[in-house]
């Protein structure tokens, strides 16, 4: 909603000052100057690019608008799900806890926290280190370098549409001079007419600078910006399970081992002590609660 909202600020913002100055609108509008931008952005962007980022770009983008990041509940659902996970690691033998990661779809545990099921790659991460756990022969700062390799590559990747984004953005304004260099060559070709013909077609030519200036700095840079904030937000979770697995490893009791993912979490989002308890240790009428409530009965 931000995005949509900012954008309208600018928009309007843009051409109601213009109007206000005496401008008229219909000088603007030229759309084969947009043709000539747009497509020359967009053919290099797929050039560039491997098609599975391209495809990712418009899934980012989408993402960003949306405001798609982890919020309190999603946090708290982690946390539940890696304290019941923890719980068994302690309690129950290891082919009933393998169970559980090896086919996490149909796991009771996973299947009281349906937001992390949602998200494939972030229940893989777990399955994986906590079945590295169960095999018991890696320490734990073993597991750390490898968990930071991944992580890494995970934001790596999450991170490509931004890169590629910010680099058309850059190319915008030249890509305007271009549109508007074919547009006095066309005004050139009409030295002959009239002043008011002539003007009219430099003008049209002039709009093509204004216009790569314009979608580079008020529409694709800020874009750029809302991607990269929103995917280092869906990272932030491997943070959060990487600190919480660690601490079971170094011996921290389970209740304990959350608090660690607990202070990962941005400060803003950050559930209370009192909220992560209700939804892992006491239940407090939550689903995790209530995973932990029947493993210790």
């Amino acid at each position: 909603m931000g995005v949509i909202i900012g954008f309208v600020i600018a928009v309007v913002s843009l051409f109601g000052g213009f109007v206000a100055m005496g401008g008229h609108l219909a000088v603007i509008w030229q759309p084969w100057e947009f043709v000539i931008i747009g497509g020359i952005a967009i053919g290099t962007y797929i050039i560039a690019n491997p098609m599975p980022t391209v495809i990712d770009t418009g899934r980012a983008a989408g993402e960003a608008i949306r405001g798609s990041v982890p919020k309190r509940p999603e946090y708290l659902a982690l946390l539940g799900l890696l304290y019941a996970l923890m719980r068994e690691l302690r309690s129950k033998p290891r082919n009933e806890v393998e169970g559980h990661i090896d086919d996490p779809q149909n796991s009771e545990i996973f299947k009281n926290f349906p937001e992390i099921l949602k998200a494939p790659e972030l229940t893989l991460f777990i399955c994986d280190y906590v079945r590295l756990i169960i095999i018991g022969n890696a320490r734990p700062h073993e597991i750390e370098a490898l968990m930071d390799e991944e992580i890494g590559t995970l934001r790596r990747d999450k991170l490509k549409p931004y890169s590629t984004l910010t680099t058309v953005a850059e190319a915008l304004p030249a890509l305007g001079i271009v549109a508007a260099v074919l547009g006095i060559v066309k005004a050139m070709g009409a030295i002959d007419q009239s002043p008011q013909i002539l003007g009219g077609l430099i003008g049209a030519a002039l709009v093509g600078t204004f216009a790569g200036i314009f979608f580079s700095y008020a529409v694709l840079s800020p874009m750029a910006l809302k991607v990269k904030a929103t995917r280092e937000k869906q990272c932030r979770v491997y943070t959060i399970v990487k600190q919480t697995l660690l601490a079971f490893m170094n011996g921290a009791l389970p209740q304990i081992a959350v608090e660690h993912g607990r202070k990962a979490i941005s400060i803003a989002d950050r559930p209370t002590i009192d909220e992560v308890e209700a939804a892992t240790i006491s239940g407090g009428g939550s689903r995790g609660g209530d995973v932990a409530q029947k493993e210790a009965a």
